[in-house]
C-alpha cells in the first residue's frame, strides 16, 4: 500500500483524491472539473484503490451499493415465494410433508416441495442471503466511514486555494476592516451554535459533524436486527409452536423439555346478545349467527417433580391456576401461553352395543375414546369387540379404500371384529357414521350406535423470543440513525485571508439554501459581499 505525500506535509493514502489536510487537488484528472467531490471528502475508499487478491476482490463485490440492492431485492423476492403456500410447520401432521402439498395443492405443490420453499426461511440458502446483507452492510460502512472520518478529523483550519475555488458556494471579498469583521462574523457563527477554528487569521466554522454518521448508524441498527432475526433460527432462542388441548386432557408443553404441563379445566366461550348488548353487534349477529365475546381456557400449570423412568407416568407439582384469555397470556419462565383459537363440540368418546340382529338381544356396550382407542374391548361370556381399524377423519379414495385425512377425528370410522360363543373367528363389519358395511355378506352380529360425548378443545399458541430486544434495540438505532441523518446536516464554512482580499467558501451534505441564508445573516453588516453560488451561475450562464 502506497502512500502519496502533499506539499503541504500531510501523507496520504494511495487513491486520495484531495488532500485530507488541506484539500489540494492529487489526482491530475480532477483539476479539470469545476467542482471538487466532497462526498467522501475526497478521501481513498479501498474498494475504489485496490483490486489485485482475492480478498480485495470479495471487498469490492460486497461494498458495491448495487450488489447490495440486488442482495435485498433477491431476498424480498424469496420471502415472496414463501408466502404462496403455507410452511410446513403451519400444515397438519396427517401425512408425510411432500404427499400432502402434492394432495393439496397439485403440481405447483410438488415443485413447492422440491424446491425446498416449504422450509423457506429456515434454509441454508435463504440464511446465507441474510448473512450476505449483513456484510454488505458492514463493508459498505467499513469502506466509507472510515476514510471519512479520518479525512474529517485530518482537516485543517488553512485550506488549499484550489480547494476553496472548487466550492459550490464561494466567493472573493474586500473589507477595510478585517480585524472588526472577523470578530462581528465569530460571535454570530457561535451564535450559530458553529465550533470555530481559527489558524493564521484563517476560520474554519463547522456544526452539525455527527449528522454525516446517521446512514452508518442506519446501517448499525440494520445488522443488530438481522442478527436477532438470523438469532431465531437458534434452538432455544425464539419457539411459535402451537398446543390443542381438550377439557379435562393435559398435555406437555412443547419446547420445554417436558419439564412443563399444561392442564386444560375448563373452556368458556360467552358471546353477543342483540337484544342485551351493543347494538352496533345486530347486524354480524343476523349475518353470522353468533359473535364471540369472550373466550377463555381455564387452565392449570404444572412442573414435572424429579426424573421419571421410561413409561412411567410422571410425577407433577401444581404452579398456578390461571384464565387465559385473548392478549392475557400465561406467562413463565419467558414462555408465554396464548389463547388463538378454539373448536366447540369435538368428538370425544363413541358409545356402541353389539347387538344379534334378528333378536335385537344386547351383549353388552363399549365406550371408545376417539383419540385413543383400545385393542380389544371384552364384554364377558365369550362376547368381545376388537378394533382391527381406525379411521379419524374417514374418506374414500379415488380407488374406493377407506382413508383419513386427519388424526382429528372429525368423522370416525372403524373396522370392527365381532367374537362371540358361536362366532370365535369374529365377524367383520366396517362402521361409521350412518353407515354399516358387511364385507364378507350378512353378519349375525352387529354394532348399534348407541351415544356420543363431545368437549370443547383450545388453541394454545406457545411462544419464547429471546431475540425481541435485539431486533427492538437494532430498530431504535435504525431509527435514531434516521433522524439523525433527515434532521440535521453537517455545514461548513471557510474565511481565508489572500493579501487584501477574504476567501469565503462553503459546504453542506444537504439544503443548500440553509446555508446560503446562514451565511448571508453572518456577513450582514460586516462590508464583506456574499459568496455565489456556481451550480447556479452556471445554470443561469
Amino acid at each position: 500500500m502506497k502512500h502519496v505525500k502533499c506539499e503541504c506535509g500531510h501523507v496520504n493514502p494511495h487513491g486520495t483524491i484531495l488532500c485530507e489536510a488541506c484539500g489540494r487537488v492529487l489526482q491530475e484528472s480532477e483539476k479539470d472539473k469545476k467542482l471538487v467531490d466532497m462526498r467522501y471528502e475526497g478521501s481513498a475508499r479501498r474498494s475504489q484503490t485496490y483490486n489485485k487478491t482475492i480478498i480485495d476482490k470479495i471487498w469490492n463485490f460486497f461494498s458495491s451499493v448495487k450488489v447490495g440492492v440486488w442482495l435485498i431485492v433477491i431476498t424480498l423476492i424469496a420471502s415472496a415465494l414463501g408466502t404462496i403456500l403455507p410452511q410446513e410447520m403451519y400444515i397438519p401432521p396427517v401425512m408425510p410433508a411432500a404427499e400432502y402439498y402434492e394432495d393439496q395443492y397439485g403440481w405447483i405443490g410438488k415443485l413447492y416441495y422440491e424446491l425446498g420453499f416449504h422450509n423457506l426461511y429456515s434454509s441454508w440458502w435463504y440464511l446465507v442471503l441474510i448473512a450476505s446483507i449483513g456484510i454488505s452492510l458492514v463493508i459498505c460502512s467499513l469502506d466509507r466511514m472510515i476514510p471519512l472520518w479520518r479525512a474529517l478529523k485530518a482537516q485543517r483550519v488553512a485550506r488549499h486555494e484550489g480547494f476553496l475555488k472548487r466550492q459550490r458556494i464561494f466567493g472573493v471579498s474586500e473589507a477595510s476592516n478585517l480585524d472588526v469583521s472577523y470578530e462581528k462574523i465569530k460571535e454570530r457563527l457561535k451564535a450559530k451554535r458553529y465550533n470555530i477554528r481559527e489558524e493564521d487569521g484563517n476560520i474554519l466554522a463547522e456544526k452539525g459533524r455527527f449528522s454525516r454518521w446517521g446512514p452508518y448508524v442506519n446501517h448499525i441498527g440494520l445488522i443488530i436486527f438481522l442478527i436477532g432475526g438470523m438469532l431465531r433460527f437458534v434452538p432455544g432462542m425464539y419457539i411459535d409452536e402451537v398446543l390443542w388441548v381438550r377439557e379435562g386432557e393435559t398435555k406437555v408443553i412443547p419446547e420445554t423439555d417436558g419439564q412443563y404441563y399444561l392442564k386444560n379445566n375448563k373452556f368458556i366461550l360467552e358471546v353477543y346478545d342483540k337484544d342485551k348488548d351493543n347494538k352496533a353487534f345486530s347486524n354480524a349477529i343476523e349475518e353470522k349467527g353468533m359473535v364471540a365475546k369472550n373466550y377463555q381456557s381455564d387452565v392449570t400449570l404444572y412442573k414435572k417433580k424429579g426424573e421419571t423412568v421410561a413409561g412411567q407416568a410422571p410425577e407433577l407439582e401444581k404452579v398456578k391456576d390461571y384464565s387465559i384469555k385473548v392478549n392475557e397470556p400465561l406467562k413463565f419462565e419467558g414462555y408465554a401461553l396464548y389463547q388463538v383459537s378454539y373448536k366447540l363440540d369435538e368428538l370425544n368418546q363413541m358409545t356402541f352395543r353389539l347387538n344379534k340382529k334378528d333378536s335385537e338381544e344386547s351383549f353388552g356396550e363399549i365406550k371408545i375414546d376417539l383419540n385413543d382407542p383400545k385393542d380389544r374391548y371384552d364384554l364377558g361370556n365369550g362376547y368381545a369387540v376388537e378394533v382391527v381399524s381406525y379411521f379419524p377423519d374417514f374418506e374414500f379414495d379415488d380407488s374406493g379404500e377407506p382413508i383419513t385425512k386427519s388424526k382429528v377425528p372429525n368423522n370416525p370410522a372403524f373396522v370392527f371384529k365381532m367374537i362371540s360363543p358361536d362366532k370365535k373367528d369374529g365377524e367383520i363389519s366396517f362402521v361409521a357414521i350412518q353407515q354399516t358395511i358387511e364385507p364378507f355378506g350378512d353378519n349375525e352380529y352387529k354394532m348399534n350406535f348407541a351415544g356420543i360425548d363431545t368437549k370443547h378443545v383450545s388453541s394454545i399458541t406457545v411462544r419464547k423470543d429471546l431475540t425481541l430486544w435485539i431486533i427492538a434495540l437494532g430498530g431504535l438505532i435504525f431509527m435514531i440513525g434516521v433522524a439523525q441523518g433527515s434532521y440535521w446536516n453537517h455545514r461548513r464554512i471557510w474565511l481565508r485571508r489572500v493579501n487584501d482580499e477574504v476567501w469565503i467558501a462553503g459546504h453542506t451534505n444537504k439544503n443548500w439554501h440553509g446555508l446560503k441564508r446562514e451565511i448571508q445573516s453572518v456577513l450582514e453588516g460586516t462590508g464583506i459581499d456574499d459568496p455565489e453560488d456556481q451550480v447556479q451561475k452556471e445554470t443561469k450562464e
